[in-house]
């Protein structure tokens, strides 16, 4: 009975062994703060890793710049059959059907001198492994940025529900009292029907705020490359985290990007990694000075004595000091030179044309900035208008004074102020965000 059950056994570890080794689908806590959503983006965003792992070439390329300047040690070995008429370790031609001989030699070498070629590549890559971490920093501030509109964004699809909701049971409730005025024949049909088309539209609206909603979290969770979760909730913005105006001018984020702003910072260092390039290409026009030293044995079953005495015997061993003088190679080392010249120019535009964009997308961004504070503060003004007028204006459709095209004129008003309002508050918060990324203090 026990055979029997082996194979059923057997089916039963090896489900539970795949299950096991399956990739587990990362758990989303109920409620997302916008702090997670961001480590969340940073830690899964394919853009983000493949940064660190250029990050980590760059500085495998330091490493290696700096163990060049290590000795070398080789070491090597033979053993070869050979036919005939030889020679033995003495120099006497030997007749033999078959000669064994074997050698073996340790070589090694140790840089002194080649014009600081070696000491200045240590530096270019070292300042390339530094602007690399610069360009690391700028992904994840990137990413961080894109979150955090994202994530602003869906907070407005809910904000605009909630409002598209408000809307729809201010509406029912006109409806049935217009219901039930109706009923007792002491509203005209036009008044009721235009009630009844105006709920219809309002459920319409909640209808698209839902889709509209479901698709700024699929949004959110698809940057942070997550699976969706239907029932995802965000955690909601305070009061006081809608800011005031902002106070800093243009030329004052400018300054202050130019010393934070870690895209700045990749391309000065690429400048100076371009120049340190220069200096090791220019070394290589100079002699090199290199101590060596060398050990060698040889072993022949055609000379006297065994393995180990001729191991002993045949030895020889030294140092050497070696000099290498470039004179002619076709010109490369010159070429090379101007090449990394080149590469400088083309570092320094870089670094101007950077700077030049950044000026131009901080003026830009300052701009739309101002634009949104000035419609924020507007729209505010305005809701607050509409909402006064929708009250003396449902005071009278309610005692009869204004028909239902007058009221439903001054609800349509004040419904398009408050979805206005909530998009200008987001819209806001975001501009202002986008300036705190260029002075490097994202905050939220």
């Amino acid at each position: 009975m026990f055979f029997k059950k082996i194979p059923l056994l057997l089916l039963f570890l090896s489900i539970a062994a795949f299950v096991k080794a399956q990739p587990q689908q990362q758990q989303l806590d109920s409620v997302l703060t916008l702090q997670q959503c961001v480590d969340l983006a940073i830690k899964n965003n394919l853009t983000v890793k493949t940064s660190g792992t250029t990050m980590e070439r760059d500085r495998i390329y330091w490493q290696q710049a700096r163990e060049n300047l290590l000795p070398t040690l080789s070491g090597n070995a033979s053993y070869g059959v050979s036919f005939g008429r030889g020679t033995n370790s003495t120099g006497v031609i030997v007749d033999a059907a078959q000669t064994k001989s074997a050698s073996f030699s340790l070589n090694s070498n140790l840089l002194l001198f080649n014009g600081f070629s070696a000491i200045n590549n240590i530096k270019q890559n070292s300042l390339a492994y530094q602007a690399g971490k610069m360009d690391f920093q700028e992904v994840k501030n990137e990413t961080t940025l894109n979150i955090i509109a994202l994530y602003f964004a869906a907070l407005n699809s809910e904000d605009q529900l909630s409002q598209a909701k408000l809307q729809f049971e201010g509406s029912k409730a006109n409806l049935d009292r217009e219901t039930t005025l109706n009923d007792a024949g002491s509203v005209t049909p036009t008044d009721y029907y235009n009630i009844k088309g105006t709920h219809g539209t309002d459920q319409i609206n909640v209808y698209n705020a839902q889709t509209a909603m479901l698709t700024a979290k699929i949004n959110l969770l698809e940057a942070m490359n997550v699976p969706f979760k239907k029932d995802v909730k965000l955690e909601r913005l305070q009061a006081g985290q809608t800011p005031a105006g902002y106070t800093q001018t243009p030329d004052e984020i400018y300054s202050s990007a130019l010393s934070s702003l870690a895209l700045i910072k990749a391309a000065d260092l690429r400048v100076k990694a371009a120049e340190k390039e220069v200096a090791a290409t220019k070394g290589k026009l100079f002699p090199t000075l290199s101590l060596g030293g060398n050990y060698q044995t040889s072993y022949a079953n055609n000379s006297p004595g065994s393995f180990s005495s001729q191991f002993k015997q045949n030895k020889y061993y030294g140092p050497s000091l070696n000099l290498s003088i470039p004179i002619l190679n076709y010109f490369q080392n010159h070429n090379n030179v101007k090449l990394a010249k080149l590469d400088l120019q083309d570092a320094q535009n870089n670094n101007n044309n950077t700077q030049v964009q950044l000026r131009q997308q901080i003026e830009q961004a300052h701009a739309n900035m101002t634009n949104a504070y000035d419609r924020f503060k507007i729209l505010i003004q305005q809701v607050e208008t509409y909402q006064s007028s929708y009250d003396a204006t449902k005071v009278k459709f309610d005692a009869g004074v204004v028909t239902s095209d007058i009221f439903i004129i001054s609800k349509n008003n004040l419904d398009a102020a408050n979805v206005n309002l909530i998009n200008a508050r987001y819209e806001y918060l975001i501009r202002t965000k986008i300036l705190d990324y260029y002075q490097g203090k994202l905050s939220f």
